[in-house]
């Protein structure tokens, strides 16, 4: 019973510690850096694309890059007949 009071004590109070501004920066930075990029054509290829959405019908067949990883994604028909992107 003691155990279990201390345990919810412990919990309570540490809701209670106030937000340091330190931790406010080190959340908004990610969000801000991914606010910035915008789904765009660049030549022959699209920067800022999200893996596995639907891709406008200008980018079938071409290749674009992922906002996040950088990593290279392939604008692909699949069976069902949608375009989206696909790692490839």
């Amino acid at each position: 019973m003691l155990r279990r009071l201390v345990v919810s004590a412990a919990l309570a109070a540490s809701v209670l510690v106030p937000t340091t501004a330190s931790t406010l920066v080190a959340t908004a930075a990610p969000a801000a850096a991914t606010a910035s990029c915008t789904y765009q054509r660049s030549g022959n290829h699209w920067n800022c694309v999200t893996p596995g959405a639907y891709c406008p019908a200008a980018a079938h067949g071409r290749y674009g890059y992922a906002k996040v990883t950088k990593r290279r994604y392939t604008c692909t028909r699949y069976p069902n007949g949608q375009w989206r992107w696909k790692r490839g």
